[in-house]
């Protein structure tokens, strides 16, 4: 079993910028991947960044070039810093974890750019 607790969402103006974080607990040695999605009103959750165990990443072209994905495999906690924010970046960002047989969400945590 593995838990995640996510911190760090909120109103920002469009151009900041905020850092999600995503701290596991349980079985974390047993995580592969670890991401962010996100889901804004009216619209399908999407992925906005991954990064395996072994570091390779993988982003959403809607964010290459703004958003760093980060991880710390012994703490098992993976943070996502967003740069030059837009307001099509709002949505509701949920953190993910991966192990064989389960993918584990955390409760969600609100990111709204808006002037």
């Amino acid at each position: 079993q593995v838990q995640l607790v996510e911190s760090g969402g909120g109103l920002v103006q469009p151009g900041g910028s905020l850092r999600l974080s995503c701290a596991a607990s349980g079985s974390i040695f047993s995580i592969g991947a670890m991401g962010w999605y996100r889901q804004a009103p009216g619209k399908k959750r999407e992925l906005v960044a991954e990064i395996f165990s072994g570091g390779t990443i993988h982003s959403a072209d809607s964010v290459k070039g703004r958003f760093t994905i980060s991880r710390d495999n012994a703490e098992g906690t993976v943070s996502l810093q967003m740069n030059s924010l837009k307001p099509e970046d709002t949505a509701v960002y949920y953190c993910n974890a991966a192990t064989p047989g389960r993918i584990y969400w955390g409760q969600g945590t609100q990111v709204t750019v808006s002037s």
